[in-house]
């Protein structure tokens, strides 16, 4: 009975011959801020969460001892991004991303002897300041939705003081990036759900430790890691 209006629309639509234009009132869907990707930069702020990751790269190192470490990040703690957006609109399809920001986290890093079996551990603490240049690429707009690619470059520079920990840690990093995501148009924002990875390209391992030549059984984990490298897998909701 609920649907009896419905049907008699359409079957006096059927009979006029105006059921394409009835058909198409119950299928539009309404289209929320028409004219949002005109404008020639917009600007808007995002919060996120992200896991990093070091990979360790070793050369084989034995000490007089005959003991041969090796070096694992066994797990992932989420941390937390805050950033702030420029946009800037180059054409129909492309435009060009500024978000500065401030990413919070902690990695723990894991020691194991190969021969015995001995272990230790250390929590490296950082708070990021970055600064991500990325390229958007937009598909066509379809009703209050247009998914994205983005890729581009981070520099990061981490602000957290230094200790003379097992392991330290440079401060400065650049990422390449690369990503997706989606615009969802709501009646009075944008939010874009995305998703990005991040592949550090400098050695992050600071190898010149005069702070530890003197204590060899911590200078023994430096020596056994030829580089280090980081990635990071970001999800970002931004507000546009």
């Amino acid at each position: 009975m609920k649907k009896l209006p419905l049907v008699i629309t359409l079957l006096a639509a059927l009979l006029t011959g105006t059921l394409p234009s009835v058909a198409r009132t119950f299928n539009d869907k309404i289209q929320n801020r028409p004219y949002a990707d005109l404008r020639p930069w917009h600007l808007g702020f995002s919060i996120g969460a992200y896991v990093s990751d070091l990979r360790f790269t070793h050369n084989g190192f034995i000490t007089d001892n005959g003991e041969e470490w090796r070096i694992d990040q066994p797990g992932y703690q989420p941390g937390f991004c805050v950033n702030g957006l420029f946009d800037w609109r180059l054409n129909n399809y492309f435009s060009l991303r500024i978000s500065p920001g401030m990413y919070f986290g902690s990695r723990d890093i894991s020691m194991r002897e190969l021969n015995t079996g001995a272990t230790e551990r250390q929590n490296v603490k950082s708070t990021f300041v970055v600064l991500p240049v990325d390229l958007k690429f937009a598909a066509q707009r379809y009703r209050n939705a247009r998914p994205y690619i983005v890729g581009g470059i981070m520099p990061a520079f981490d602000v957290t003081k230094k200790r003379s920990d097992i392991f330290q840690l440079k401060s400065a990093d650049a990422y390449i990036t690369v990503g997706f995501g989606c615009d969802f148009y709501l009646p009075y924002f944008k939010l874009n759900p995305e998703i990005k990875f991040c592949f550090g390209l400098a050695d992050m391992l600071v190898h010149d430790r005069p702070d530890l030549v003197d204590d060899p059984a911590k200078y023994k984990f430096t020596q056994s890691v030829s580089k280090a490298t980081s990635k990071m897998i970001v999800l970002t909701f931004y507000f546009e």
